[in-house]
């Protein structure tokens, strides 16, 4: 395992997952999260360093209604 960055801030959650899943109505990435289904049927068995991968690459993106605020998915 490597050492971790300390440029990088620290994510208060284990799962980008915010239980507005998309994939199960058949999307490739889920509009929630931002992750893909294999990403998130694997979640549990990744290691530190996929789950980073994956969580730089969904904030990277920024499309996933986790980045938006609550008020604004009313709309």
């Amino acid at each position: 395992m490597s050492t971790p960055n300390p440029a990088k801030k620290p994510r208060t959650a284990d799962s980008p997952c915010i239980a507005i899943c998309s994939t199960a109505q058949g999307d490739d990435i889920c509009k929630g999260c931002g992750r893909t289904f294999d990403e998130i049927t694997r979640w549990v068995v990744m290691s530190e360093e996929e789950k980073d991968w994956v969580w730089d690459r969904i904030e990277a993106e920024g499309t996933a209604l986790r980045f938006t605020k609550y008020k604004d998915r009313a709309l």
